[in-house]
């Protein structure tokens, strides 16, 4: 009996009709897994928490490139990133991978009208005439979005990107990401209209610096309850290749002492802010999916671009192949499978790709896709799954497997974090002469690659 109770529900996934399912694809810049749904016992996202208790929600899930551009370039091309491809936060996959065919591409060809709001590609037009069903459409960020007059006036200089957080008593939308979740509600009710299976994707721009967003976001927390990273410090024995991101530094302080106690607890109280702030949106998503009975017919995946450190190491930011920075959230609600799950198991954004051509009922035309469906896992989130992630930014390139997160620099150097009694990855493992055939077992399945590491089922 079990063979074709998988199969009945394998096939209700795609729709309760038996239509193609609609798919809502939300993309948010730079939020790492602090999340209720994730153990966050600081942040507040009540309406992403409860989209994860509607789905199954990836602990271990991790970007190829811990940078905007590449990371993106790379899920919507379902392609990884090599020494000369996907490199930078500028990256354009119409120049990285020029015959690369597109997720949205793909799902065009096969009935599906596609759009675009927000921040989806790191460049708004990249790839467009092969992705999309329209123009995409991103609201104008003139003045890098800030609202305050003595804000603006900081624009220039050394600190030319203006203050590192605002936070003024204004409506949602006064802001980007209010303005593109407007945006995406009116596409989902004109496509209700429509009636022709749709791809929305939706890429709000918070929390990315700089830190703004409506004050009542700012209100929720106290900053004085809120609790610092208590490491901040490089871990010890750390490979001087080593390093931080250094975006931080484009912005004014604020009259705030740079690393100083009040500077860190402003900072995070910033990144909370723009979470719940981007939280709603997601809350206001949902509500109109329930409200135009489109849930039922819907899969909906949110996705955080790459992780985040937020004073750990002393590092603000992204930029490197520590486990925060690769380590991103990924939720995914398809109709037909049980809600509330939660998957331990390694995926990788490269995976996104294979992994909604299939919920969509679609064979992928795309023969050089280089990730693995992860559809099986929503059916049994215990299945015995791939070996290893692999990420890469700058000179190093790393893999994380259950236990050890495992880097290479270019210069010979490298880093070996235990995550199982180190997971604040604290003090580097590879000096240690009790490590030796580790770092050679580690060494070879990085050498190897990904197709080594392939779940059973999947084909080499």
């Amino acid at each position: 009996m079990k063979k074709p109770t998988a199969l009945i529900l394998s096939l209700w996934a795609l729709s309760p009709t038996g239509a193609k399912p609609n798919i809502l694809f939300i993309a948010v810049d730079d939020l790492r897994p602090e999340l209720g749904c994730y153990g966050g016992k600081q942040v507040q996202s009540p309406h992403i928490d409860k989209l994860a208790a509607r789905g199954t929600t990836f602990h271990r899930a991790y970007c190829q490139v811990a940078v905007c551009g590449a990371s993106r370039a790379s899920l919507m091309t379902g392609l990884r990133p090599t020494w000369k491809r996907f490199l930078k936060y500028d990256t354009f996959a119409e120049k990285d991978a020029p015959d690369a065919m597109t997720l949205p591409g793909e799902l065009r060809k096969n009935g599906y009208h596609c759009l675009s709001n927000g921040k989806i590609f790191h460049h708004k037009n990249d790839t467009a005439t092969r992705s999309w069903s329209e123009d995409p459409w991103k609201p104008d960020m003139g003045g890098a979005s800030f609202i305050d007059p003595k804000s603006k006036s900081m624009i220039g200089g050394r600190k030319k990107r203006g203050p590192v957080l605002e936070g003024p008593q204004v409506p949602d939308n006064a802001y980007p990401d209010g303005q593109i979740a407007d945006k995406t509600i009116a596409d989902l009710k004109r496509m209700k209209k429509q009636g022709k299976p749709f791809f929305i994707a939706c890429g709000f721009i918070k929390p990315h610096l700089p830190f703004y967003a409506p004050k009542k976001y700012w209100d929720l927390y106290d900053p004085a309850d809120l609790e610092l990273a208590d490491n901040r410090t490089l871990p010890r024995h750390a490979p001087s290749s080593l390093k931080g991101s250094g975006e931080v530094h484009n912005y004014h302080d604020r009259g705030m002492k740079y690393n100083s106690d009040e500077w860190h607890r402003a900072c995070l109280h910033g990144y909370y802010a723009c979470v719940s702030y981007v939280d709603a949106q997601v809350g206001r998503l949902m509500k109109t999916l329930d409200q135009l009975k489109l849930s039922k017919d819907t899969i909906v995946i949110l996705w955080g671009d790459h992780g985040w450190h937020l004073g750990e190491h002393n590092f603000w930011g992204k930029h490197n192949v520590m486990h925060l920075s690769t380590r991103s959230p990924l939720i995914v609600s398809a109709p037909g499978f049980k809600p509330g799950q939660t998957c331990d198991r390694l995926v990788e954004f490269v995976d996104v790709y294979p992994t909604l051509m299939e919920l969509a009922g679609l064979k992928t035309a795309n023969d050089g896709l280089q990730g693995t469906s992860f559809k099986p896992l929503l059916e049994k989130p215990g299945l015995a799954w791939k070996k290893a992630a692999f990420s890469k930014y700058g000179p190093a390139v790393s893999l994380v497997t259950n236990r050890y997160n495992y880097a290479e620099f270019k210069n010979g150097e490298k880093m070996l974090f235990d995550l199982n009694s180190d997971p604040d990855e604290n003090v580097n493992l590879s000096t240690s002469p009790k490590q030796k055939e580790n770092l050679k077992r580690l060494g070879r399945i990085l050498k190897d690659g990904w197709r080594g590491v392939l779940p059973p089922t999947a084909k080499r």
